[in-house]
């Protein structure tokens, strides 16, 4: 992290955290923060079911819910990004303030509720992009909506054309009931429809499930078992959890979803059993922070993983610095390809 980063990093920590996330999105578009020099090397080459990548880095959704910054993000070094979610309808989510830094732990707390400006705004965004960054949308349903289950099947019909893959959002703690769609017949019929909609249209795009952490075994099987019935590519895990234990900071009892480092060590048990359950390909997300935290993911049964609120704390610049030391990790244990990595050690996950 160069001298502007850490100025640029501290005044946006004076500042309100949504007002300093909205800055940095601008900062991004006006050209502030340079170009990532990142050597990627044939190693870190992986894939997410029919999505071939060259780094297994992601961008998680959230940080650019409205596809406003994709040029600029993509020059950052990730392998591939996820922006929205995006809903049929704009929205303006749930009172602020809903979104808290809690700096003694490395996290955040938000509670935004599918904030974005719809589907009409963001479509032409993504048609528009041309890099060579592989670019997914997770998508979401209008709070509003009658039928949740055909909102995804919208926005999905929608934009889909205009992505390399598309993620089916049911784990946001933030819309209330959403995550009652993870139950099996909801999330049947749900994927059901997604599915259908993929198979008429002439360019298909992969669709993943993005799955919550707070999920007991016995879930965790049922719905392995679903998405696998359903076709589906690949499955991310995992989104914010509801859990407060060990926290430090004064603003821990806020509503709202927990990300960070301490949802590390519980979002790789969740994709260790996923792993155990599934033969899915798995995107690990939840509390990276470091190479050795994504290694930790791959070995735990990820192909990929995707990260956001590390940002918040450690700057863009994270992402050349994790490339290089996740190349050498893989490197140090003998490794010569990512692949051959993942899973090795779940058992270490499972105990």
């Amino acid at each position: 992290m160069n001298v502007l980063e850490k100025l640029g990093l501290f005044a946006f920590h004076q500042m309100d955290p949504e007002r300093a996330h909205g800055l940095a999105l601008r900062a991004l578009n006006a050209g502030l923060v340079p170009d990532a020099e990142v050597q990627r090397s044939a190693r870190l080459a992986t894939a997410i079911g029919p999505l071939k990548l060259t780094s297994p880095i992601g961008l998680a959704a959230g940080f650019d819910k409205n596809a406003e910054a994709l040029r600029a993000l993509a020059s950052c070094g990730f392998g591939f990004l996820e922006v929205g979610a995006a809903t049929p309808l704009p929205q303006d989510g749930n009172p602020k303030p809903r979104l808290f830094r809690l700096s003694d732990d490395r996290a955040a707390i938000n509670r935004f509720g599918f904030n974005n400006q719809g589907m009409e705004v963001i479509a032409p965004r993504l048609a528009a992009y041309q890099e060579d960054t592989p670019l997914g949308l997770n998508l979401g349903a209008n709070k509003t909506a009658d039928d949740r289950a055909a909102d995804y099947v919208t926005v999905y019909k929608h934009c889909a054309r205009h992505v390399d893959f598309a993620t089916v959002n049911i784990s946001s703690p933030n819309t209330e009931k959403l995550r009652d769609l993870q139950g099996p017949d909801a999330l049947r019929a749900l994927l059901g429809g997604v599915m259908d909609a993929r198979a008429g249209m002439d360019h298909p795009r992969p669709v993943f499930l993005k799955i919550a952490p707070d999920l007991t075994d016995a879930e965790l099987e049922q719905i392995a078992n679903i998405a696998t019935q359903a076709g589906i590519d690949g499955i991310i895990a995992t989104n914010t959890t509801l859990d407060r234990h060990g926290l430090r900071s004064a603003q821990a009892h806020e509503a709202g979803g927990l990300s960070g480092a301490p949802l590390k060590d519980k979002s790789t048990r969740v994709l260790a059993r996923l792993s155990s359950l599934t033969a899915l390909p798995l995107v690990g997300v939840g509390g990276i922070g470091s190479a050795q935290d994504a290694y930790d993911k791959i070995r735990a049964g990820a192909c990929a993983v995707q990260l956001y609120t590390a940002l918040i704390y450690s700057g863009l610049s994270l992402i050349p610095k994790m490339t290089h030391e996740l190349d050498a990790l893989l490197k140090a244990d003998g490794f010569e390809t990512l692949s051959a990595a993942v899973g090795t050690q779940r058992d270490r996950w499972l105990t």
